[in-house]
């Protein structure tokens, strides 16, 4: 019999296997991992029959998972720490998360006259010149942006979000390549109030970034990042020039779709119960008093409502 050759089909099965009841989908898949004894058949109490990993297959999910955190790329591991920094500051990041960024139409030269059409030709639109040319010109275009990291603050206040973008780049050409293209600088401006670029120490100076980008250095090397004993930690060298800048609709419906980043041991669902007060909490009146006064001072997202009048007596009549 051959030697068992484990896909990422199979390790897939097993990780599903590992997070579920373990029950069986009488498939080929479970065949060949029953026969490489990389599951197990079980039985319980009521009767029912589950697979449980053997410790082959618990051994074999976690050599594979060592082998995807060290083939991840220095250019990732940077994102992803720099993620959890802006994490630990409360925000809501998404990674390559693509948006649609609207950029000023570039302007004609001035030396570039249309060609005069020939007289009495018939004309394609309404409102086209007599040379040609149309009088309406495009005020902008359109560009689909990709930032490494896309945050907004996590508050209920759409004022209070202060967009961020923060580009990583691992390497001095990378950064100096992107540093060439103008049109995708100004659509990270346009979708941020602030925007960033993220390298490690002794890439660039920060006299070498655009003045109105700022700059974060790692200081510590990319390649120790995640591992025992790693002392990295990001500083700011230059904050970025604010700007305001309100999130348009179509940002909004693709933020509403993507699934933003986890923390490190942030489960995917809370816990049922998790949060809700105790029994201690519902003598608490201080505590009450603050949660009213906060829902008072709420802005509704709605029209403001009209004062509620107290009603009026019904006539002597009526009576």
């Amino acid at each position: 019999m051959p030697e068992f050759q484990p896909t990422r089909t199979h390790r897939t099965r097993l990780m599903q296997i590992w997070r579920s009841a373990g029950w069986p989908c009488k498939d080929a898949l479970e065949i060949d991992l029953l026969a490489a004894r990389l599951v197990a058949q079980h039985t319980t109490r009521e009767g029912h029959e589950v697979l449980r990993l053997t410790d082959a297959g618990i051994t074999l999910l976690a050599e594979a998972r060592q082998r995807g955190l060290r083939s991840l790329s220095a250019h990732d591991r940077l994102a992803e720490r720099f993620a959890g920094h802006l994490l630990s500051a409360g925000r809501i990041v998404w990674r390559e998360l693509p948006l649609r960024a609207a950029l000023e139409a570039p302007v004609a030269p001035a030396d570039a006259v249309p060609r005069p059409a020939p007289a009495g030709a018939p004309r394609l639109w309404a409102d086209e010149d007599a040379d040609g040319a149309s009088s309406g010109r495009a005020a902008q275009v359109w560009r689909m942006a990709r930032p490494d990291l896309f945050s907004v603050r996590n508050t209920s206040v759409p004022a209070y979000l202060q967009p961020m973008v923060h580009e990583v780049k691992a390497s001095r050409a990378d950064l100096l390549s992107d540093l060439r293209h103008a049109d995708k600088r100004q659509a990270y401006q346009w979708l941020c109030e602030e925007c960033y670029y993220v390298f490690p120490v002794g890439i660039a100076t920060p006299e070498e970034i655009p003045e109105q980008f700022g700059v974060w250095v790692l200081h510590g090397k990319v390649q120790d990042l995640g591992q025992p004993g790693d002392a990295s930690r990001f500083e700011l060298l230059r904050p970025a020039r604010h700007a305001r800048c309100t999130l348009p609709f179509a940002v909004w419906m693709t933020l509403c779709k993507a699934t933003p980043v986890r923390g490190q041991g942030e489960p995917a669902q809370a816990q049922l119960g998790e949060g809700l007060p105790g029994p201690e909490a519902a003598g608490d009146a201080d505590a009450g008093e603050d949660l009213v006064a906060l829902a008072d001072a709420a802005t509704p997202c709605g029209p403001p409502r009209a004062a509620e009048a107290e009603p009026t007596p019904p006539p002597e009549s009526a009576v």
